[in-house]
């Protein structure tokens, strides 16, 4: 392990590391019950995908790729299928099933697998790290706030503690409030009457106060807690302990492997789709791995710090359309694998442990059906609370920077769209920072892919227009 690993180069011990992929595992294990959740609407089953084969494919994606990266890329760093990025996933399905062009699970899927070979393409020719650089970091650090805040927004309206009508004058007319107030106002809050919304606050409660006192797995912690809560005042059915969809043995055969329609794609307009997909993932993952490798030390080196980011990109890339294949949104590396470097986490068996760790959780799937989704909802919101974190990094101060990250951010939860965040920042970013220089009020750098990403966009809302 020694040798394979590096440990003594990198100034650690395999029980450092062992402990480091616990802890990782603990922070980000919620993604076990909020991916399945979030993917099937929380089993309304409203996107065609089911609970049980998104939680095999959720457990197996995040496990087998996550010790990938600690075996190829010696890397200290976990993935699973990112939170927003599902968000985006569900959201697309719905907000195009009343539409005349519906777009299925399959399909979604389908864009996603895409997504993925068109990483793997912009990897291994360098193309990707040159997109990385530039874009502004101000942006990146935008973007993760903006997907932060809708998160939050997806907490919020799916524990009924905000109400949300995307048509409230049509909402009132058709008798679906009675409240005058609700009639001038998109947003409302639920009734604290609501036991979802009285457990959402618990869970919010359990999370908050876990993470001020600094426990490692507060968020896994808060939504154990606050389902033992859901058990006690009636809101949690124990039909999973018996039910033929969750067994203690996994069936893989109710994975959704391979779960394409190629042809569907082809008949829909989805290159848009696929573009958010492509787009996202490479602002998160160039930002989490860089953060993440900056705090462990890995860069000071920067030859080797570069190679190494190279390596967990590739891996990256597999992983998107691997976890696909299997059924499940894009996967992605996850900021909360800083929580293992923090705990002395420097190789890649951090990474392997946590993985392996996944892979267990695959035992356990009776019992993660159990939680409600108040529970998940609270942990989305406070998830959104660790993303806004990135705001401090932003400079308001400075308007050129300020205008197109401020629109980054408030575009993605108030038009339900992290598209149409990222594509107003990058233009509103591309337009002003090039007034500025031209008239000598500022020196700014804009890449010439910078150029290329603004016409892409404004050719995008001139032929495609602003769905999905």
């Amino acid at each position: 392990m020694d040798r394979f690993f590096k440990l003594k180069e990198n100034g650690t011990t395999v029980r450092t590391e062992i402990m480091a992929g616990l802890t990782t595992f603990m922070t980000m294990a919620y993604i076990l019950t909020v991916n399945p959740n979030v993917l099937t609407v929380f089993g309304s089953g409203a996107t065609g995908l089911n609970w049980t084969a998104v939680f095999l494919a959720t457990a197996i994606a995040a496990g087998f790729v996550t010790i990938a990266m600690g075996l190829f890329a010696n890397f200290p760093v976990a993935l699973a299928p990112g939170m927003g990025l599902n968000a985006y996933f569900a959201t697309v399905i719905l907000t195009h099933a009343a539409t005349g062009k519906p777009i299925t699970g399959s399909m979604a899927l389908t864009a996603v697998f895409i997504s993925g070979i068109i990483f793997f393409i912009l990897t291994v020719t360098k193309v990707r790290q040159i997109l990385l650089v530039a874009i502004p970091d101000n942006l990146k650090h935008a973007i993760t706030v903006g997907i932060g805040l809708f998160i939050t927004v997806i907490g919020l309206k799916n524990s009924n503690l905000m109400t949300i009508s995307l048509d409230p004058v049509n909402d009132y007319a058709k008798g679906k409030y009675a409240d005058l107030a609700f009639f001038e106002s998109v947003f409302h809050m639920g009734s604290l009457k609501d036991p979802n919304v009285q457990l959402v606050l618990v869970g919010l409660l359990f999370i908050s106060v876990l993470m001020v006192l600094r426990i490692k797995g507060a968020i896994l912690y808060g939504i154990l807690a606050t389902t033992v809560v859901g058990i006690l005042i009636g809101n949690v059915k124990f039909d999973s302990l018996s039910s033929k969809d969750t067994t203690w043995i996994p069936h893989l055969d109710k994975l959704g492997l391979f779960n394409f329609d190629f042809p569907g794609v082809m008949t829909t307009g989805i290159i848009s789709i696929i573009a958010t997909f492509t787009f996202v993932e490479l602002f998160d993952t160039f930002g989490t791995l860089v953060g993440t490798a900056n705090r462990a030390g890995l860069l000071k080196n920067p030859e080797d710090g570069k190679k190494k980011i190279g390596k967990a990109m590739l891996v990256d890339a597999i992983g998107v359309s691997a976890g696909a294949a299997l059924g499940t949104s894009t996967v992605t590396a996850y900021v909360e694998s800083a929580a293992g470097v923090a705990q002395g986490g420097r190789t890649g068996l951090t990474a392997v442990t946590t993985g392996v760790c996944f892979l267990l959780a695959l035992f356990l799937a009776p019992i993660a059906a159990l939680i409600p989704g108040s529970a998940t909802s609270a942990a989305l919101i406070v998830v959104g609370v660790l993303m806004a974190q990135s705001v401090k990094e932003i400079d308001f101060q400075d308007f050129v920077i300020a205008i197109p990250a401020f629109l980054t951010i408030v575009l993605m939860p108030f038009t339900y769209n992290i598209a149409n965040g990222i594509s107003f920042g990058i233009l509103s970013y591309v337009i002003l920072a090039s007034a500025a220089n031209y008239s000598g009020k500022g020196k700014y750098k804009v890449h010439w892919m910078m150029w290329i990403l603004a016409i892409l966009i404004v050719a995008r809302y001139a032929f495609i227009g602003s769905e999905g």
